[in-house]
């Protein structure tokens, strides 16, 4: 389903804690300095920072996620942000610096630097977060984990009294939850409220699935990153692109494949949309958008094609593939794609629209959701699949994940976002059946209370 302003790169906030003061110049220290120099290579470009991870990115980090995977979440937001200026310095020590910079583009962010406690003070991770152009909330970390539950318990029931959100919230620390509770109705018209248990549509987080399914392919030898399209898929409906677009385009969102939602999608009746080759006609004749590599351009179509070459790779249709392979080792039981006319119990309703006005969102919907998105999941399920990551249960099929991650999917009457950052051990799991930004907004002020 179509991502939300919430960034597929990391997005875990650094916060100031109560009594520091704020700088408004890098000090002058092994890590404020790896941080100057970061910002230069930012700035300068791919090269730049290439050289640059190479440098100064710790070994152990470097080998969690590959420079490969630094340069391309670098690509992203180097094309969402332009060039960056920092604009003050909210905290620095040996092993952390957090700044607030401006992007060329007006927006600003949140970076939070991470470094050894120890000499040399490599970089482990810097994690992102967009606070728009108004700045976002400010950050106010909690000094532990009940303070933590009982301000989240505050604002969601003070939302939920507004009709602001309806769904469930999960905070778990060290894989254990601290805060999990259910508000709102599941469906307005029975009258049967959300239960933590309830199953939600999670909209684009689906994508991180085919993620893992690709590159556990890959490890097989079963899929080679830089195969064309054209090596699974040779009736693909676009010569050209079947020829230049690779795995790893596909995987980057590089590749000059657009969305599928728009007029087309708008036009066709949904109940037909219940495999993956059903999609293909809503987008894939169409010219690319720019030549594959040169660009970064979110693409549901191109999700949708990475699941159609999943099954040529493995011989089994996609959601089998993603059921044997990991939901069910990582125990996610209630994890499924389902069709949409299908009696699914506890399955929450979508609402769009607002106050009297909201109605249910059953014709926007899909006959059944794809690669790209439109499954549904439980909170207790996305932290299973956290918990999973952590373990390293996908192994060699998900590196990128291994260092923490902040996704997000939202379309009419959905919404939900999983924020893990293994270092501080926090996981925020927000699922929402109402219209972004329901569930990312509560994800966003979770963030900013997070303890040191």
């Amino acid at each position: 389903m179509k991502k939300t302003s919430l960034s597929l790169a990391l997005l875990f906030l650094g916060a100031l804690a109560a009594g520091r003061t704020q700088q408004s110049s890098l000090p002058q220290t092994p890590a404020g300095r790896r941080v100057e120099s970061y910002v230069k290579a930012f700035n300068a470009g791919e090269a730049a920072m290439k050289e640059f991870f190479a440098a100064n990115v710790a070994k152990e980090a470097l080998q969690k996620t590959p420079l490969e995977t630094r340069l391309a979440r670098y690509k992203q937001m180097r094309e969402r942000l332009g060039t960056l200026e920092i604009r003050k310095v909210i905290e620095s020590r040996a092993d952390l610096v957090n700044v607030v910079a401006r992007g060329s583009n007006g927006s600003e962010v949140s970076l939070d630097f991470q470094f050894e406690a120890a000499e040399p003070f490599g970089l482990l991770s810097v994690r992102v977060m967009d606070l728009g152009e108004e700045g976002g909330p400010p950050p106010d970390p909690k000094k532990d984990d009940v303070e933590l539950a009982a301000a989240v318990g505050a604002y969601a029931r003070k939302a939920a009294a507004e009709d602001a959100f309806s769904g469930v919230i999960l905070v778990a620390h060290k894989g254990t939850p601290i805060f999990f509770e259910a508000y709102g109705p599941a469906d307005r018209e029975a009258k049967v409220p959300n239960r933590t248990d309830t199953k939600f549509n999670i909209g684009s987080i689906n994508k991180s699935f085919t993620g893992i399914a690709v590159r556990r392919l890959a490890a097989e030898g079963k899929i080679g990153l830089d195969d064309p399209i054209r090596k699974y898929l040779p009736d693909y409906p676009n010569a050209d692109a079947a020829a230049k677009v690779t795995v790893r385009h596909l995987l980057d969102m590089t590749s000059g494949i657009g969305d599928f939602f728009g007029e087309r999608y708008e036009a066709m009746p949904k109940e037909k949309l219940r495999t993956l080759k059903d999609y293909l006609p809503l987008f894939a004749d169409r010219p690319l958008k720019f030549e594959p590599g040169t660009r970064n351009l979110y693409s549901s179509g191109g999700y949708v094609v990475l699941g159609l070459i999943v099954e040529k790779a493995s011989g089994t249709d996609y959601y089998t593939y993603v059921r044997e392979h990991i939901f069910k080792p990582a125990g996610m039981v209630d994890t499924e794609s389902f069709e949409k006319d299908a009696p699914v119990k506890n399955r929450a309703v979508g609402y769009t629209g607002s106050g009297a006005e909201r109605k249910r969102n059953y014709d926007t919907l899909p006959g059944k959701g794809s690669s790209a998105g439109g499954g549904y999941s439980t909170a207790a399920d996305l932290l299973k699949y956290v918990v999973a990551l952590n373990k390293g249960t996908f192994e060699s099929a998900a590196p990128e994940l291994q260092g923490g991650f902040g996704i997000a999917g939202g379309a009419p009457g959905l919404n939900a976002a999983v924020e893990w950052d293994p270092q501080r051990g926090y996981a925020i799991i927000v699922l929402a059946n109402l219209d972004p930004p329901a569930a990312v907004s509560v994800a966003r002020r979770i963030l900013t209370w997070l303890p040191r």
